[in-house]
């Protein structure tokens, strides 16, 4: 389960990319880091002090507090992400249910309401994270359908992995929205990125997988909280919650007409580099790939 200060780590640097560099503390909340600040201090065995007063430290929009210290319960603006069941599956489904009616997401006004989560196994070793659903996604259900969908499928095959050995998540749960949107997509932004987040910190402590695989630029940033490039990220290792993390390009990426054989030999070195570490078997064919 993720860390209560992971989710304030997360929740302030979302408000650093919108240009907010400074947050107001009440006077209760100061004394409750005070105290805490203080338990840190305290010598092993000594009396515990005596309970602070409840006390928030939280965005209207994200729903993120200092979970330490009592919380009012959710409203229509603030949610608390909860992990349930015994078995990496059941978790899983917990985690889905509450992303269906996920406040701090669906009151910015700006993705649409059907939610998609993930598919494959929760028990795999590889954990693969897009940007977010698009036209075909929302219209299954499902992260990664479509002609990416496929593509993604023909590099999981050359690894000689299929997709229901791996695990497919979005950075976020919804379909970013446009005006007068029919097949058309966007990328979603930091604030959609944020209020998502959490849930990709929860996968991760369910699936608990040997690697990442960031598929695009958006998913680096929402993972890594860089605004580089694929083409500076990818290529070395990275780190997500304690998790080696691979960047590489998007599968849609590779279907566009500029992209050719080179960029899809460095995605190849990309899953070479995630089958050594994983110690997998790779062929002479498979290390031959784009080398002719």
């Amino acid at each position: 389960m993720s860390r209560p200060v992971d989710a304030l780590i997360d929740f302030l640097r979302s408000e650093e990319t919108r240009g907010i560099t400074h947050v107001h503390l009440d006077e209760e909340s100061r004394q409750v880091l005070r105290d805490l600040n203080a338990r840190s201090k305290r010598p092993a065995g000594a009396a515990p002090a005596p309970a602070a007063p409840a006390a928030r430290v939280a965005s209207e929009r994200t729903g993120i507090s200092l979970a330490a210290v009592p919380a009012p319960k959710p409203s229509a603006a603030t949610s608390e992400l909860r992990i349930e069941g015994y078995t990496p599956a059941e978790q899983i489904d917990s985690l889905r249910r509450q992303a269906e009616t996920w406040a701090p997401a669906l009151s910015l006004g700006t993705l649409r309401n059907t939610m998609v989560f993930s598919v494959g196994n929760p028990e795999a070793e590889i954990m693969l994270v897009g940007e977010a659903p698009g036209y075909q996604e929302e219209r299954q259900k499902e992260p990664f359908v479509g002609p990416a969908g496929q593509k993604l499928t023909d590099i999981l095959k050359a690894m000689g992995l299929a997709r229901e050995q791996v695990y497919i998540s979005n950075i976020v749960k919804f379909r970013p929205s446009m005006p007068g949107q029919t097949t058309n997509n966007r990328p979603p932004n930091d604030e959609e990125m944020a209020s998502c987040l959490p849930f990709i910190r929860a996968e991760v402590s369910v699936v608990k997988p040997s690697c990442i695989i960031a598929l695009g630029g958006t998913a680096a940033k929402g993972l890594l909280n860089r605004d580089d490039a694929v083409a500076k990220l990818r290529g070395s290792w990275h780190e997500f919650a304690g998790v080696p993390v691979r960047v590489t390009y998007h599968p849609s990426y590779l279907l566009r007409g500029t992209s050719g054989n080179d960029d899809k030999r460095k995605v190849w070195e990309d899953m070479l580099a995630v089958m050594e570490l994983l110690a997998m078997r790779i062929s002479e064919k498979q290390r031959g790939y784009f080398t002719k």
